[in-house]
């Protein structure tokens, strides 16, 4: 099967070129800037169709929380305009799109996982992008499958996990945010399941899902973890320190809760992903010990496959 994923760069799409290459059953190309650029619909629209995939995996987005409260016209034109764009190639060509989203079209308000069919509320502009993203999409195109995740790390790019441990190779202590919950999701895993989902778009399976790692922390807890694998295998560590939400202002709300329940997904596709203590073990290792991304991929997307069942 032709997989088309947008963007090139991105943490997801990274780990989407490792998992593929462990996969048997896809061929995974990716199109990202300058020949591909979602603030250019007419031309990324033609690269797409010209391409002629046998799937859609909308990836690309703009993802910088803070900035975006400057910056909301671009954030727009690429989390909406684009996704929009994404979803109509995909339409032309009779295909189906799995478009990526967030924990922030939620409020994270309440205390309690939210379900799909939740309602929405988002506090920030980037939140309120994604939103609207996926509601373009799913207003062009019943063949899609839009899949909203949390708190995502990799090996790969920028994100909670590596800003950890090049922390802790500096200082002894860190003070981590302690009033905030989510879902720790690594980008593999999501890749894998992307992956699979991607040789089997039955019509019964179209809609929207809340995809993460099985289980919930803080931030802290989340530190306090990472610090202990790479202890573990002679990396950095540190001590964390728990910090209220109103002693780390950022420009953007962060949700207070941000945690997703994922029972529709395993009640469809028969499987979750896997623990995020185990994941996060995976990724830390990885970081700490070259030469491992060959056995990953192919490890991860195995697992993924038994999962399933």
């Amino acid at each position: 099967m032709r997989v088309l994923a947008t963007g090139t760069t991105g943490q997801l799409v990274t780990s989407l070129r490792e998992v593929a290459a462990g996969s048997r059953d896809v061929e995974l190309f990716a199109i990202g800037r300058p020949e591909f650029d979602l603030t250019r619909p007419i031309p990324m629209r033609e690269a797409i169709i010209a391409a002629r995939p046998d799937i859609v995996i909308s990836a690309a987005a703009y993802t910088s929380v803070d900035r975006a409260e400057d910056e909301p016209a671009l954030a727009r034109a690429v989390n909406v305009m684009g996704a929009a764009c994404v979803a109509e190639a995909a339409a032309s060509l009779d295909i189906p799109v799995i478009h990526l989203s967030s924990d922030y079209v939620f409020s994270g308000d309440d205390r309690t996982p939210r379900r799909e069919d939740d309602e929405t509320g988002p506090r920030t502009v980037y939140g309120a992008t994604k939103l609207a993203g996926e509601e373009a999409v799913a207003s062009i195109t019943a063949r899609h499958i839009i899949l909203r995740t949390s708190w995502v790390y990799s090996p790969f790019g920028t994100n909670f996990v590596k800003t950890m441990l090049r922390l802790a190779s500096a200082q002894e202590r860190l003070s981590v945010v302690s009033d905030q919950y989510g879902n720790p999701t690594s980008a593999l895993d999501v890749a894998a399941a992307i992956l699979l989902i991607a040789t089997q778009p039955r019509q019964d399976r179209f809609g929207t899902y809340h995809l993460t790692g099985t289980g919930e922390s803080n931030w802290s807890g989340f530190a306090r973890h990472v610090l202990a694998v790479s202890r573990h295998h002679g990396g950095p560590s540190a001590i964390v320190d728990d910090i209220a939400t109103a002693d780390y202002p950022t420009k953007a709300q962060r949700p207070r809760d941000s945690r997703l329940c994922t029972n529709k997904f395993a009640g469809t596709f028969g499987w979750r992903l896997p623990d995020w203590q185990t994941s996060t073990e995976t990724v830390v290792a990885r970081i700490l010990t070259p030469g491992r991304a060959a056995v990953d991929a192919s490890e991860v997307y195995e697992t993924a496959r038994k999962l399933r069942g």
